[in-house]
C-alpha cells in the first residue's frame, strides 16, 4: 500500500490557505461543519453546469460569507441577478443567518484541475476515448502556459472487464515539493460500465518565501 497525502493538505499553511476558515468548539463545531458539507453540496446540485472549481467559506457572528469561483460567472449570478437571489435564499434557510455571495471568475479554466478533471470526466461519460480525453487535455494546459500537468484515470476504462489505471502526464510535476504551487482536483464520470475516477495535478511554478528587507544603521568607523 502506498503512503498518499492530500496535495492541499500537504500545503497548508505554508502556501496554501484553508477552504473554510472559522472557529467553533464543542457540539457547535460538529453543527458548523454539517452546514457546511450541506452548502457545498446545494451549490453543487444547483450549479452543475457552471464550470464551478472551489467555495471558500467564512464565517461571522451573524453571517457567512461563500465565495464562489467559477468558470461562467453569467450563469451563478443569472438574469439581472436572479439566480443569485434564489441561491441566497436557499443558503439562508440552511444557516439561519445573512448570507454574503461573491462570485470570482477563473479566467484560465484549461490550467485549473478541478475544471480540467470535471472536463475529462464529461468527456469519458459521452464515450469519447480516455487517452484521446487525457491528450487533449494536457494539450490545452500546456498550451495555456501551465508548466506541468498530470492525469491519472482508474475503473473499467472501455468497458473492459478488469479495472485499471491509466496516465499521462507533460513538463515538472513535483508532487513533493512543499513550495510548488500545485492544483489538485478530482472528479467522477458515471459510465454505463460504472465509477471511473480523474484525478488531475496541475504545476503552476514555485512560490517562494518572500524576505523581509529592512533597511539596518550599521555603524561603520573610520
Amino acid at each position: 500500500m502506498g503512503r498518499k497525502v492530500h496535495p492541499v493538505g500537504f500545503r497548508l499553511k505554508s502556501i496554501r490557505d484553508w477552504n473554510a476558515r472559522w472557529y467553533a468548539e464543542g457540539g457547535q463545531y460538529a453543527n458548523q461543519l454539517h452546514e457546511d458539507i450541506k452548502i457545498r453540496e446545494l451549490i453543487g446540485k444547483e450549479l452543475p453546469s457552471a464550470g464551478v472549481s472551489q467555495l471558500e467559506i467564512e464565517r461571522f457572528p451573524n453571517q457567512v460569507q461563500v465565495t464562489i469561483h467559477t468558470a461562467r460567472p453569467g450563469i451563478v449570478i443569472g438574469r439581472k441577478g436572479a439566480s443569485v437571489k434564489e441561491l441566497r435564499g436557499k443558503l439562508r434557510a440552511i444557516t439561519g443567518k445573512s448570507i454574503r455571495l461573491e462570485v470570482e471568475e477563473i479566467t484560465s479554466p484549461d490550467t485549473d484541475a478541478k475544471l480540467v478533471a470535471i472536463n475529462v470526466a464529461g468527456q469519458l461519460e459521452r464515450r469519447i476515448s480516455h487517452s484521446r480525453a487525457m491528450k487533449r487535455a494536457i494539450m490545452q494546459a500546456m498550451r495555456q502556459g501551465a508548466q506541468g500537468i498530470r492525469i491519472e484515470v482508474s475503473g473499467r476504462l472501455g468497458g473492459s472487464d478488469m479495472a485499471r489505471k491509466e496516465k499521462l502526464w507533460d513538463g515538472r510535476v513535483p508532487r513533493n515539493t512543499i513550495r510548488a504551487d500545485m492544483d489538485y482536483g478530482f472528479a467522477e464520470a458515471h459510465t454505463t460500465f460504472g465509477r471511473i475516477g480523474v484525478k488531475v495535478w496541475i504545476y503552476n511554478g514555485e512560490i517562494l518565501p518572500q524576505k523581509n528587507e529592512t533597511a539596518l544603521d550599521v555603524y561603520h568607523s573610520e
